[in-house]
């Protein structure tokens, strides 16, 4: 299967389980990767005949910005849940979620979740 590919869409949010997450926020880095046929897309330039990552993205940046989830875990699913419900021609997708600015006291890159789902056909 073919994948269209958005990676590091950074966002501010107030996602996690303690108090002060909710209140000031932090930001989210999310990688996404959207399973599509893309092969009549590609022999015909109809824009029709793949998905607009421009559409996912608002998609996205609305869940991530508007909505509050204690567990990365569940913004992933909501955000997979969306992606497939609204756009027809998505097989399957990934999300990975980043979270840089974790309350853990140490030195690391980021804390993160991946899921995978599928529509069921």
């Amino acid at each position: 299967m073919d994948k269209i590919l958005m990676q590091n869409l950074g966002f501010y949010g107030y996602h996690g389980l303690l108090k002060e997450e909710g209140v000031l926020g932090q930001k989210f880095f999310l990688d996404i990767e959207l399973n599509v046929d893309t092969k009549e897309a590609g022999l015909t330039d109809d824009m029709t005949k793949s998905v607009s990552y421009a559409d996912v993205y608002d998609v996205v940046k609305n869940i991530v910005e508007t909505k509050r989830f204690n567990l990365l875990e569940a913004l992933a699913e909501n955000i997979a849940k969306e992606v497939l419900i609204k756009f027809d021609l998505v097989k399957g997708i990934m999300v990975r979620v980043k979270k840089p600015e974790a309350p853990v006291n140490g030195i690391y890159d980021y804390f993160g979740v991946e899921i995978r789902r599928a529509k069921d056909e």
